[in-house]
């Protein structure tokens, strides 16, 4: 056989071994890198659904919390990964949406570096005062945040993510002037709660509740528009300050370039997961709501919430240097 016909014969090998690979995607263990702490909405969520796409596959889906620079670490860990299905990013409104809309020069675009996949859940968060505060009611909260003006301190899981938004909407509509207290994450924000260092923070329900339970926080109110599914008593904060609304969802994405087959196989793979009476069972003992979609409607969606947060954040004077 001469040069060139070997040659050929040798790619056309190669395209289809590779083509072949795609196919059966996965055959190792993927690592789905969430851009929160352990312990957070979007790794706890993450968690439920890389064990049911393990069970689905019969392969490892790892979760892997790396956290940090608001959610930045774990999107350029993704972003720098071989588009090879086997790293995965799981991100919420801040790295979607959030960041883009806030931080000039940002070193990563969605839409340049990312193949969005789907959203997997939204959820509300909740307002949680210190206890020791003596104030049970939003309203009280306010009018006692307005006698100490900058001397409370709210924290949140990091600039530009939704309890940041949450919080600065509070300031902006409620009139009121708290100072913001960025964090690694949701937990050791709640931490200094409880430790009597700050006076507020907005939530996860999954993350605030038990602790509230046990007298330790006070739980005010839900921040969605209607009664949160984990505490179908709270009032909204919108009953209070008319017209305050703060949500948050989840999402996955690939890098870019990763092959069709690939992105193909992944999600169809987590609408299973998504569309499982299981999966949606736990997601609900989250407070969280199944969101799944497809990519193009992902796509669109992180654009539109983008341009509200970019709306909102011009309004309240929101920026992130």
């Amino acid at each position: 056989m001469s040069f060139l016909p070997r040659v050929l014969v040798a790619v056309a090998f190669s395209i289809g071994a590779s083509h072949a690979a795609d196919q059966l995607y996965p055959i190792r263990p993927v690592r789905m890198i969430v851009s929160n702490a352990t312990g957070s909405s979007p790794e706890i969520t993450g968690r439920i659904v890389a064990n049911k796409l393990t069970v689905q596959t019969g392969q490892q889906f790892v979760v892997d919390a790396r956290p940090g620079a608001s959610g930045i670490i774990g999107v350029e860990l993704v972003k720098a990964a071989a588009p090879d299905g086997y790293t995965v990013l799981v991100g919420s409104t801040t790295v979607f949406a959030g960041l883009p809309a806030l931080k000039p020069n940002l070193s990563y675009d969605i839409e340049r570096d990312f193949l969005p996949l789907t959203r997997i859940a939204s959820v509300a968060n909740v307002m949680v005062i210190q206890a020791s505060l003596g104030v049970t009611n939003v309203a009280a909260f306010i009018k006692y945040a307005q006698a100490n003006p900058g001397k409370l301190n709210c924290g949140h899981s990091g600039n530009g993510t939704p309890a940041h938004l949450a919080a600065a909407l509070f300031n902006v509509m409620a009139k009121v002037d708290i100072q913001h207290v960025p964090y690694k994450g949701a937990a050791q924000a709640l931490s200094d709660l409880i430790a009597g260092h700050i006076q507020c923070q907005f939530t996860s329900p999954v993350v605030a509740m038990p602790h509230a339970k046990g007298g330790r926080v006070r739980v005010l109110a839900t921040t969605g528009l209607g009664p949160d599914p984990l505490a179908p008593d709270l009032p909204t904060v919108a009953e209070t300050v008319p017209g305050y609304e703060s949500t948050q969802w989840f999402g996955i994405a690939l890098p870019v370039r990763t092959p069709k087959p690939i992105v193909s196989k992944l999600h169809a793979e987590i609408m299973r997961a998504l569309r499982s009476p299981e999966v949606s069972e736990l997601l609900s003992k989250q407070g969280a709501t199944v969101q799944p979609e497809s990519p193009a409607a992902f796509a669109q969606y992180i654009r539109e919430e983008r341009n509200r947060i970019a709306g909102l954040a011009k309004g309240a004077g929101i920026r992130i240097d």
